[in-house]
């Protein structure tokens, strides 16, 4: 026998050995899991990771959707620059962060120690409370901002008529203004959207931190009663100190979250922002600038600035917590 038969006959014998080895290897239950998995990345790769590589993408590019996708025409940096030089960008990412400070400091101030008061006061019945406290976040933001434009009313607003009410009583009359208020003009747009903001997530910001306060063994506070402290120094020498993690959290999602802001304004004032574009946030800009002047490019643009300068803010976040070793 020839060596080449031999090698013919042995052929068979070494490739089965090799097909056994295959199949072991992809076994069904090696790949099911990534089967079982692959749903969440194949809406993810649709949904979420196309539509982020396409908006780079276009932010490079003059495009009207309207003429469709062969009209696309390369612009370069033009649409940053032409947004970094825009006034009403400016101003609209200046009310942006106005309304996340306005809103965002009383909502600190106000949650923790809402939140202390009771974990303290009404441990039996703080889960009920909480639940009552969370449902302005779960509830749905066109409800609650139309409830409140309806009570923001100039002629028939609860809270004028609540102003009329306290300025008919003596020495009162000289606080409150006799006159109903106009809420939706220049001067107190800003703040009527901060307010609903504020009464939206300040409920979800005391949950985070009754959460975290109960964390805080029962202990510190017995010992530090035995001690003679009063619930103030408890608030501020145990709770504080001890939640400081959770209000790294927190101020960050206020950042984030802020700086975002657009259903409140948008359903209370409508995509021109109101009297004067007071109520005209960068997200509203956004929007109108893709859906109403068909400008997906330089839309596009300003999605990316606004995500560099929320990254910006946040980051300057850390480094200060971090200083202070407040976000361990």
């Amino acid at each position: 026998m020839s060596v080449v038969d031999s090698r013919a006959e042995e052929a068979p014998a070494m490739v089965a050995p090799t097909v056994k080895r295959l199949r072991k290897k992809y076994r069904r239950q090696d790949w099911a899991p990534y089967v079982f998995i692959s749903p969440f990345f194949i809406l993810f790769g649709c949904f979420g990771l196309f539509p982020l590589i396409f908006s780079i993408y276009l932010a490079f590019q003059y495009w009207d959707p309207a003429s469709g996708l062969n009209a696309m025409e390369y612009v370069g940096w033009e649409n940053f620059y032409y947004v970094l030089t825009d006034e009403w960008f400016l101003d609209s990412l200046y009310n942006t962060v106005w309304i996340t400070v306005v809103s965002s400091v009383p909502m600190q101030l106000v949650a923790l120690p809402l939140a202390f008061f009771l974990h303290t006061a009404y441990r039996r019945w703080r889960n009920v409370f909480s639940g009552i406290y969370f449902l302005p976040f779960i509830t749905s933001t066109v409800a609650i901002t139309l409830v409140f434009n309806s009570m923001f009313s100039k002629d028939f607003g609860v809270f004028n008529s609540m102003l009329t009410w306290l300025g008919s009583f003596p020495l009162l009359e000289y606080v409150f203004p006799s006159d109903n208020i106009d809420w939706f003009d220049q001067e107190h747009l800003r703040w009527t959207i901060a307010f609903i903001v504020w009464w939206r997530f300040t409920g979800w910001i005391t949950v985070l931190y009754l959460a975290a306060l109960q964390t805080i063994p029962n202990d510190l506070y017995e010992a530090s009663s035995i001690d003679g402290a009063s619930t103030w120094q408890q608030f501020w020498h145990i709770a504080v100190p001890m939640v400081k993690p959770m209000l790294y959290f927190t101020i960050s999602m206020n950042i984030i979250f802020g700086l975002q802001i657009f259903e409140e304004p948008f359903i209370m004032v409508g995509v021109t922002g109101g009297v004067g574009q007071m109520g005209k946030t960068a997200a509203m800009h956004m929007y109108s600038t893709a859906f109403v002047d068909s400008d997906f490019g330089t839309a596009s643009a300003i999605a990316w600035l606004l995500f560099l300068f929320i990254a910006v803010i946040a980051l300057i976040n850390n480094r200060i917590f971090a200083k202070s070793g407040m976000e361990k």
